[in-house]
């Protein structure tokens, strides 16, 4: 018999009224956005970490958040269609708008944000790389409340395993799983806040354009290639070219590149002196 864990009885809906369910799962989103528009204000407002006065101020992120709000949900369901189940959402194209029944993808929201932050700094007339840089700096947390959100859905579970820490998860059958989201949201989360915290607070990494956002994009990339390697891929792709690729693996390798490419050209182009 596997030494496991057996899944806590949380239930998905956290308040149900009437017709109206709120769901961990929303409540994550919010907690996320919130905590992000929070920190990036605290960045935007600290000329400690620039080299001279910032070149956006607390309003724009403010001004910033009903355009990241469309861009992460847009983008991440626009995703999840067209990378995870374009045959099911041809076959009924309202379910797209269908939003309460799940299917959000996080390099779908990614590029939708990417989107909002080029529209956005280009209307103001600063620089997109350094809006990526703040809003890179400001999301680990969120993540870790998107994937402990996943882990309450029992969803994204990972194969099933022998060590101390396996779930059984009930609606995964009675083998003790690797706890794949959670695996996630300390990776791609928490030990990515605190890596690119520590770039911010502690290296300058802000007086180079595009330090922060190429190294988020480059630890996400092998956070998620490793997590893969335990996961379970979404069951109707399965294992890609050979059994063993998955499509969250091709999506991260050319994230890995352009993340790499990223901080090169930063460090190549430190942002010059402004004092105001």
């Amino acid at each position: 018999m596997l030494a496991a864990i057996s899944f806590p009885p949380i239930d998905p809906v956290l308040v149900q009224i009437g017709p109206l369910a709120i769901h961990w799962y929303g409540i994550a989103y919010v907690a996320g956005i919130l905590f992000g528009w929070w920190y990036a204000r605290r960045l935007a407002a600290n000329t400690a970490l620039w080299n001279g006065k910032p070149p956006m101020t607390p309003q724009d992120i403010d001004d910033f958040l009903v355009w990241a709000v469309v861009g992460i949900i847009a983008g991440g369901r626009l995703g999840y269609v067209l990378f995870y189940e374009m045959p099911v959402y041809l076959e009924n194209p309202l379910r797209v708008f269908m939003l309460w029944t799940g299917g959000m993808s996080f390099h779908g929201g990614l590029l939708g944000t990417i989107a909002a932050m080029l529209l956005f700094a280009r209307s103001r007339g600063f620089s997109a790389l350094s809006l990526f840089d703040v809003i890179a700096a400001s999301v680990g947390p969120g993540i870790l409340f998107g994937r402990i959100a996943n882990f309450i859905n029992q969803e994204l579970w990972g194969k099933v395993t022998e060590v101390p820490w396996g779930v059984i998860f009930p609606a995964a059958g009675p083998e003790p799983r690797h706890p794949s989201q959670l695996y996630e949201g300390l990776l791609e989360g928490l030990l990515m806040f605190a890596v690119l915290r520590l770039l911010t607070h502690r290296f300058g990494a802000l007086r180079y354009p595009g330090m922060v956002a190429g190294a988020f994009i480059a630890i996400y990339a092998v956070a998620r290639i490793l997590v893969e390697l335990v996961r379970i891929p979404d069951p109707q792709l399965g294992y890609l070219l050979g059994g063993w690729l998955t499509m969250g693996m091709i999506l991260s390798l050319p994230m890995l590149a352009i993340g790499i490419l990223t901080i090169n050209h930063a460090l190549r182009n430190p942002r010059a002196e402004n004092r105001g």
